[in-house]
């Protein structure tokens, strides 16, 4: 009755081995550890840079505890842990000489920073401690309110040019393209013209809804008017803020920061929360900066000369990638607020491309060069903090327009990196602060100090009271509690969740709602107990009754904090997010875990005489109890083998009843006499007694 199968004692200790394997790394603490990062947008970090850190490390006797090589795509870098402060310094001072030749034109950045000191393997293994917020560790935060009015203007006044364009090609007269708020009004001097133009519009600027209504003179005039859908101005809200985000995280690389928060909160905000950063001008300057695209056609004739080659009038010298020298034009064809978009793709011959969109005026620059320069290359430059990087060299293989291919990359992986630096070269938007905090480390560490010491006084408090309380059930209760907190700890750092003090409330919170599943399970086997049922049967339907309860609580609990993550944000959402998997993670250890280990202890004894659960208040004697629970049996219970022993029992009491019964009533009737007559005596009829065998 009372045992689980092999399978479900294997679930259990794999349960736990794996709590422990990612929660341990969050025991460990921190080490001193040099970051390496890209200094520039078209520099990446790869297996060569690994290999060079590891050679400047060795070539100068320096062993490390570990290297790790994070290639992400928003953060990539490389992280040297080292076993004291004094090698940190050396060793930064050493990787900036060796990888940055030119100390005022760096390519890489190297920071000191802190790494978990968690063994090399449970690092394999992607164990991982969680990340400490703002309010724990200290640092910068900022709150950006990106301008979407700013950003729809901007798009409006590309499509009035597009539509300009589009009319005089196709030799339809105009009043006048202007942006008008937040939409494009074209002014037409007749119904005619203006059908025409309906009809062009509708297929050429398709990403706007176009109506027709009367000039508001007298001139008999039609206006078309344009205005985005709301499908599309949430595409070009949405866009705006990812190009936005993309771009912040490109620089705020520079800091060398750990794990940057950099995350979209409501409609048109953007979080920027920067741990361990104390320097909040250094942090706003580079939130702040401006990057700019510039398309330029290169030096015909020596495009890539030698360092030492002088530079010939009306050129400038450039790098790209390593350092490789390039010769461009002066003449500037367009700028990168000329291009709609850019992304990957493939050309007709199936290589990587990157396709290219400008606006009207931009496609003009475009085909004015392009017409005249076949056969000759050209170069896109990202300027950034005043110096300018190549980000490509393409020739130009006929004449171009607004929309055209960039061809000539090695991987697709390339082409979507160069895509991404030509829309994320500048902001989409433009963006305000609106909220700066900083917090200091010290104040950081009094909330940890403060929060682990809520936590672990909590836990204490409910460990006295379940253990006084339930004894041996209430033991049980307090390892699955245990076993809670260590699998919600290893599933908030396998998810890598940013721990902040709401985070800490909520795991203090999730103890006291688990152990009250416990209290239900304690409670109903008590009661189980107390109407007279035999201890095994007890346990089966204590746990079996209590688990409506449990689940009905914990799932009204859960949809509470699945409303907090819809709706909340920040804090709330931190909190909501600890809150729900803790509702998961306690009723897997508080049903499944706890009922293991009383059928582990319990499940064995088959003359089990009571249970160690506290005191049970029993209304009337336990055979009558038994009787009583045997009568009201359910017929799923009726067929156990308690249930039958409950009836054997009955029986075996009823017949042991009736024996001492009989036995008494025997002992109690009177004894009786016979007495003889002697021979002659009449008998009480007169007549005289015969002898045997004499007839009468």
């Amino acid at each position: 009755m009372n045992r689980y199968p092999l399978w479900k004692y294997a679930v259990m200790l794999v349960a736990l081995v794996i709590g422990l394997v990612y929660t341990l790394p969050n025991l460990y603490g921190e080490a001193p550890a040099v970051q390496v990062s890209s200094g520039k947008a078209t520099v990446r970090l790869d297996a060569t840079t690994l290999a060079s850190v590891e050679a400047a490390l060795a070539g100068n006797q320096i062993k490390p505890t570990a290297v790790t090589f994070d290639n992400s795509q928003t953060n990539a870098n490389i992280r040297v842990r080292l076993t004291d402060t004094d090698t940190q310094l050396r060793v930064k001072d050493l990787l900036q000489k060796s990888l940055n030749s030119d100390p005022n034109d760096p390519q890489y950045i190297v920071a000191l920073n802190l790494q978990s000191a968690s063994p090399t393997w449970m690092t394999a293994l992607r164990a991982l401690p969680m990340y400490l917020g703002l309010d724990l560790r200290g640092g910068v935060h900022f709150l950006l309110q990106v301008d979407m009015a700013g950003a729809l203007n901007k798009k409006l006044d590309s499509d009035a040019s597009d539509v300009r364009t589009l009319l005089r090609d196709n030799n339809v007269r105009d009043g006048g393209v202007n942006r008008v708020n937040q939409s494009v009004v074209v002014n037409l001097a007749d119904q005619a013209t203006a059908d025409a133009a309906l009809k062009l519009l509708g297929r050429g600027v398709s990403e706007l809804q176009w109506t027709s209504q009367p000039s508001p003179g007298a001139d008999g005039g039609v206006q078309l008017v344009g205005t985005f859908t709301p499908a599309v101005q949430r595409a070009v809200q949405d866009a705006a803020l990812k190009q936005n985000i993309t771009t912040l995280h490109n620089r705020v690389n520079e800091l060398g920061v750990a794990e940057p928060v950099i995350q979209q909160q409501g409609a048109d905000r953007i979080v920027v929360e920067l741990p361990g950063v104390q320097d909040t001008a250094k942090a706003k300057d580079i939130i702040g900066r401006t990057a700019t695209l510039e398309a330029r056609l290169a030096d015909p004739v020596n495009t890539h000369p030698n360092p030492n080659d002088p530079v010939p009038p009306g050129d400038e010298l450039f790098t790209q990638g390593n350092q490789a020298p390039v010769l461009l034009r002066k003449q500037v064809i367009f700028t990168g607020d000329r291009i709609i978009d850019a992304s990957a793709g493939f050309d007709e011959h199936q290589r990587p491309s990157v396709n290219i969109r400008l606006d009207s005026a931009g496609g003009r620059a475009v085909r004015a060069v392009s017409r005249d320069n076949i056969g000759k290359p050209m170069a896109m430059v990202l300027f950034e903090r005043g110096k300018g990087e190549v980000l490509t060299v393409a020739t130009i293989q006929s004449e171009l327009g607004d929309r055209f291919q960039i061809t000539g990359q090695p991987t697709p992986q390339a082409a979507a990196d160069l895509a991404l630096l030509l829309r994320a070269g500048s902001l989409a938007a433009p963006m305000e602060i609106i909220e700066e905090r900083t917090i200091g480390p010290s104040l950081g560490a009094d909330n940890i100090k403060k929060g682990f010491h809520s936590v672990v006084w909590g836990f204490a408090a409910i460990a006295v009271f379940m253990i006084a309380y339930y004894m041996l059930f209430g033991v049980i209760s307090m390892i699955g509690l245990s076993v809670n907190l260590l699998l919600l700890v290893a599933v908030l750092s396998m998810l890598q969740a940013t721990l902040t003090l709401p985070g800490i409330a909520a795991i203090a919170l999730a103890l006291g709602m688990a152990i009250d599943a416990n209290v239900l399970i304690n409670e109903r086997v008590r009661e189980e107990l107390r109407h007279g049922a035999p201890p095994q049967l007890a346990i089966q339907n204590g746990y079996a009754h209590a688990w409506a309860t449990i689940l009905d609580s914990n799932v009204t609990t859960l949809i509470a904090g699945l409303a907090l993550l819809a709706f909340g944000s920040g804090p709330v959402r931190g909190f909501a997010i600890v809150h729900c998997i803790g509702i998961l993670t306690s009723m897997f250890s508080a049903v499944f875990f706890s009922r293991g280990l009383v059928n582990f202890w319990y499940g064995g004894k088959k003359k089990l005489k009571s249970l160690s659960i506290g005191q049970v208040w029993r209304p009337q004697a336990a055979a009558a109890g038994s009787a009583a629970y045997a009568g009201g049996l359910g017929s799923s219970d009726a067929a156990t083998d308690t249930a039958q022993a409950i009836a054997t029992a009955k029986a075996s009491a009823k017949a042991s009843s009736k024996a001492p019964a009989a036995a008494g009533a025997q002992g109690r009737a009177k004894p009786t006499v016979r007495r003889r007559n002697a021979p002659g005596t009449p008998t009480s009829n007169g007549s005289t007694p015969q002898k045997p065998g004499s007839s009468r």
